[in-house]
């Protein structure tokens, strides 16, 4: 289905367009949101009821996504204007039958598909002639030592198909193998297969967001947000800020970014479709090189900093609902740049249990806000919530949301814990 121009918009339960998300958690429900703002009707299914995005949508349905009987039964019950995946754990060739029977898949079912597998997305990225870390693939114990000793140590191992970096271990030695090769069981997908990467020892690692949109006259257009810095945690985002970097030598920087914003839209016109991509990569400011790593085909976490940095209208997630619904993305530059200094910092928990409490004495500082993200469960290491700061400069915004996030603490019925996670922080 071709995404045409909209230019009329309607009333939920009405003649409102409708977006069906497939996954409802704390990023679609921010572009859920988004969506309602614009008088669209919005409907939510995961894996568990009262997901973040149920409590907000219009409908949801609580399903096995990985069923295409009961994916299909929605559809044909909603018939939305949009269908929007927000996670890995779906079944992907329902999403190549929908779109054979007229639905519109975004950014498109190819794209997905290949965005929620390591090895067809590297394959993909690479064939765009972006530079890329060294790789090889694993599928037992003796191959994947083979593939870490060609590599070299240190070096990276993920399985084949995961997120928020579930799987994937950093490899300093020889002595890490069985157990990085053991870790990939921990995957959020498949981990029949497993890619050892080259560790590229970057400066920083930042996300790039574009955006390919339909404009007023239905012609294919794409706009690029300004960096995003970020660092991770054991392989899950942590924190992130917004512009990615501060001062320096401006001429360098501005060569660094047209690489960033050159690889987007190579790998962007890769995947095709419409909506917002978001790019991991690495950057080498010694050598002035950037190193493409992978790409999601949806609102990013590290992206939950634009709701704080970026002008009114301009966060990841607007920009993605627009661009689904097929309105343009007006402005006046191909780059946008965001309107201040900006950071976010997770909120992790260290218990487990149902229906947490939360304790926000001192979580709040000035143009500071906390954002808790209503998931049912609890348990350790999950991301419960988000704070979001705004600084005069980057390193006050970061601290500001650092020290706001080790403020909150979280009970399920077994006492009050605050965070404990200080690597990489701040001192």
């Amino acid at each position: 289905m071709s995404l045409k121009p909209r230019k009329i918009l309607g009333t939920p339960y009405a003649n409102g367009a409708k977006l069906l998300f497939l996954g409802a958690g704390e990023l679609g429900k921010e572009t859920m949101i988004e969506a309602q703002r614009m008088g669209i009707e919005v409907v939510a299914v995961d894996r568990y009821a009262n997901a973040p995005g149920m409590q907000v949508a219009h409908r949801s349905y609580p399903i096995n996504l990985k069923s295409e009987r009961a994916l299909m039964a929605i559809v044909d019950r909603e018939r939305p204007d949009a269908i929007i995946p927000e996670i890995e754990a779906i079944n992907i060739d329902t999403l190549f039958k929908l779109e054979e029977n007229g639905y519109f898949v975004a950014p498109c079912a190819k794209a997905v598909w290949t965005a929620m597998h390591r090895e067809r997305l590297r394959e993909a990225i690479v064939s765009t002639g972006a530079r890329t870390s060294k790789y090889e693939y694993a599928t037992d114990l003796e191959s994947f030592r083979k593939a870490c000793d060609k590599i070299g140590y240190p070096c990276v191992s993920k399985p084949i198909q995961s997120s928020s970096g579930k799987g994937s271990y950093f490899l300093k030695s020889k002595k890490d193998v069985e157990k990085a090769f053991k870790e990939a069981e921990k995957a959020r997908g498949s981990y029949a297969k497993i890619i050892v990467e080259e560790f590229i020892d970057f400066d920083v690692e930042i996300t790039e967001l574009s955006v390919k949109y339909v404009n007023e006259k239905g012609k294919d257009e794409s706009r690029f947000v300004r960096p995003l810095g970020h660092y991770q945690i054991e392989g899950d985002y942590h924190s992130s800020w917004h512009p990615w970097i501060e001062g320096g030598d401006e001429k360098a920087i501005k060569k660094i970014e047209k690489q960033i914003y050159d690889y987007s839209q190579r790998i962007m016109d890769k995947l095709g479709g419409y909506g917002l991509f978001a790019h991991e990569m690495f950057v080498d400011l010694k050598e002035g090189k950037v190193y493409a790593n992978e790409t999601a085909c949806r609102p990013h976490d590290t992206g939950l900093v634009t709701m704080a940095s970026m002008p009114l209208g301009y966060s990841e997630f607007a920009l993605h609902a627009k661009a689904v619904l097929g309105l343009p993305v007006k402005w006046h530059e191909k780059v946008i740049e965001p309107r201040c200094c900006a950071a976010s910092h997770v909120i992790i928990s260290h218990t487990e249990g149902w229906y947490p409490q939360y304790s926000v004495a001192g979580a709040f500082d000035d143009d500071t806000n906390v954002l808790i993200f209503g998931k049912p469960e609890t348990y350790p290491e999950r991301r419960m919530g988000v704070v979001l700061s705004c600084g005069i400069t980057i390193e006050q915004a970061r601290r500001k949301a650092q020290a706001s996030a080790h403020n909150v603490k979280i009970d399920a019925g077994q006492g009050w814990k605050g965070q404990e996670i200080i690597e990489k922080h701040d001192k």
